[in-house]
């Protein structure tokens, strides 16, 4: 992975300096456009310390790179296949999830997020895209999708409730969702409370990084009961 000078993203909330990181998933290389890469346990607490930090949605996460790196090895699942990305950021799943033919709607509540994640399509030359905002909160989309991506969702437990209803309100029959966590314990408790009522809950281990700061994220495929 490496990165290219700064950009600038306008927007009518200001001017944000953008950074690209040229990341390979899949075999192909995408340039991610980000205000921020955080990929360790550090970069994290730094970001975290910093009282100028810009949104969570504009900054490039590893359980992004790991939810990304999943689509691509399960390419043969996503083709020709409708797929609803929550909380896209800068959409580097969703855009993986385009790439193998897949027809993808991302979603954020921000709308520099959707700024970002809409340039990012566009500079990658992302077909089967379309950028929507939407507050999980009031949330108001009714299409049915065969899978719902969300990568560091679940980080919120007073926002569980409104995720477990877009799982079992937008899942087309058949329909799966996949979820990558930096395994959060505040996280785990959704997937807990899931598969005690009876979802089928199946995860994947994915290490970000080299050397001792590589994080650790899990990619978890929920399906729903019969």
């Amino acid at each position: 992975m490496a990165d290219d000078p700064p950009e600038v993203l306008r927007t009518t909330a200001g001017d944000f300096p953008i950074g690209v990181c040229r990341v390979r998933v899949g075999g192909r290389e995408w340039a991610v456009r980000h205000t921020r890469a955080v990929l360790s346990q550090s970069d994290e607490s730094a970001y975290l310390d910093d009282p100028d930090r810009h949104p969570y949605g504009v900054v490039l996460w590893p359980a992004a790179l790991a939810l990304a790196h999943e689509v691509a090895t399960r390419a043969g699942e996503f083709a020709g296949r409708s797929v609803l990305e929550l909380g896209a950021g800068v959409g580097l799943p969703g855009l993986v999830a385009a790439g193998v033919g897949a027809r993808v709607v991302q979603t954020d509540r921000s709308e520099l997020a959707l700024a970002l994640c809409r340039l990012n399509g566009e500079r990658n030359g992302a077909a089967g895209l379309e950028c929507r905002l939407a507050d999980w909160e009031a949330w108001s989309e009714a299409g049915r999708y065969d899978w719902v991506l969300g990568s560091d969702v679940l980080y919120g437990a007073t926002l569980h409730a409104d995720l477990r209803r877009i799982f079992e309100g937008n899942l087309s029959a058949g329909g799966r969702v996949l979820v990558s966590d930096p395994f959060r314990s505040v996280s785990l408790h959704l997937l807990e409370e899931l598969e005690a009522s009876g979802w089928r809950v199946v995860m994947s281990r994915w290490s970000i990084g080299d050397g001792p700061s590589a994080r650790p994220v899990g990619v978890f495929e929920l399906t729903p009961p019969p």
